[in-house]
């Protein structure tokens, strides 16, 4: 990956940025993926899958609605001459009353409440944290700034292995070290000043793209998230599906450093890609053929009947997925058509991320069975396959 050609003022903003972005997904991934999996079995047992579900669709709802609130609050906070940054302190605060509430949780009703509030609170931190991005970022190292973004999976799937390996740190004690590491990883950003906002390219000023593409965009990720949505809440479950009874006990600890090595691989992968696609402009092809092997993963994923096909099914499912929603964050950077609305507008973007998780859910509901993930595996292979197609449409050139 070159680099030489970046000033080290915007390296040293863009690895600013990078380190915000894993604060921000050590903020809901540990949760999401083991913690709030395990809290969900303690409290129903059986009954785990349909108080998961419930719980996934509240919480969905409300990070939809707050993404979009937030991202437009930070809009107007710059029009006066304001930043977004105050609003990620906010978001960061928010987000560490958050986990006090699910750690003292104690019935499904109380649940269901504290991750409604957590989702609402994480993302008052995420949505004027990624408008930052958009905005202070130049057109031409979106790409490897986007790059950038899949540094977040491996560090916080690592801090995920590192919460469930530790037998001796009880529940609340891993409820409280995630806002702490959050807070370290996002204070270099919270004293950094904020920058000018970067021009955009002379050439997308000339024409710039419909609302349509950023509209074909949305949809792809969709497609291409609801597998996320699925392979990353019911992980657990999943492999208890594909295991006997005694492997369950070792299994946390087994996704999580599956997570580390899974979401570590792709990391080269989206850098050198991201900055390719900065210096050619072709950024289709490579999100076609991630599209592509993260379906195929999923077909693995299907097929699997043990820890270690499933193990590796998952992981050249991760492979393909990190790319794909790395870099194509990047293109959907470029595609805002209004500057003076760049949160708002990336959080109706969001919703990409977020209704998948009012989709999924269901999917995984009416497919799955707490021994059998087949069938929603294959639906999610079609659904990926079809995000990565539907990006060809994609106006990216400027």
């Amino acid at each position: 990956m070159t680099t030489s050609c970046i000033p080290l003022r915007s390296r040293t903003f863009l690895s600013v940025m990078a380190l915000a972005n894993v604060g921000g997904v050590i903020a809901y991934l540990p949760l999401l993926t083991l913690l709030l999996p395990i809290k969900v079995e303690r409290l129903s047992g059986d009954a785990r899958i349909g108080l998961f579900t419930a719980t996934v669709v509240a919480g969905a709802i409300a990070a939809s609605l707050s993404n979009i609130l937030f991202g437009w609050l930070s809009d107007r906070s710059v029009a006066r001459g304001g930043g977004r940054r105050g609003w990620v302190a906010g978001g960061l605060i928010a987000t560490a009353i958050s986990y006090a509430g699910i750690a003292l949780a104690s019935t499904p009703t109380a649940l269901v409440v504290a991750v409604v509030a957590f989702q609402a609170a994480v993302n008052a931190l995420l949505s004027p944290m990624m408008a930052i991005m958009a905005e202070e970022v130049p057109d031409a190292q979106k790409g490897i700034g986007g790059g950038l973004l899949a540094l977040g999976n491996p560090v916080a799937s690592g801090v995920s292995a590192l919460l469930v390996g530790q037998a001796l740190l009880p529940e609340g004690g891993r409820f409280a070290a995630v806002p702490v590491l959050v807070a370290a990883c996002m204070m270099p950003l919270l004293l950094t000043g904020r920058r000018s906002a970067a021009p955009r390219d002379a050439r997308s000023a000339d024409a710039p793209l419909a609302r349509r593409d950023l509209v074909l965009a949305g949809v792809a990720r969709l497609l291409v998230q609801i597998a996320g949505v699925v392979t990353q809440t019911y992980l657990l479950y999943y492999f208890e599906s594909v295991t006997t009874l005694a492997e369950w006990a070792m299994l946390p600890a087994r996704i999580g450093h599956l997570l580390v090595v899974a979401f570590l691989i792709p990391l080269p992968l989206a850098l050198l890609l991201g900055r390719l696609s900065d210096l050619t402009r072709r950024r289709k092809p490579a999100l076609l053929l991630a599209a592509l092997v993260a379906a195929a993963g999923l077909v693995g994923m299907a097929l699997a009947s043990n820890w270690p096909s499933g193990a590796a099914a998952f992981a050249v499912y991760a492979i393909g997925s990190s790319v794909f929603v790395a870099l194509q964050a990047g293109v959907a950077m470029l595609l805002l058509p209004d500057p003076r609305h760049r949160g708002r507008d990336l959080g109706l973007l969001n919703l990409a991320n977020t209704l998948p998780s009012l989709l999924g859910p269901p999917l995984a509901w009416l497919l799955a069975t707490p021994r059998d993930f087949a069938g929603v595996m294959l639906v999610l292979a079609m659904l990926t396959a079809g995000g990565g197609l539907a990006m060809l449409a994609v106006r990216t050139g400027r």
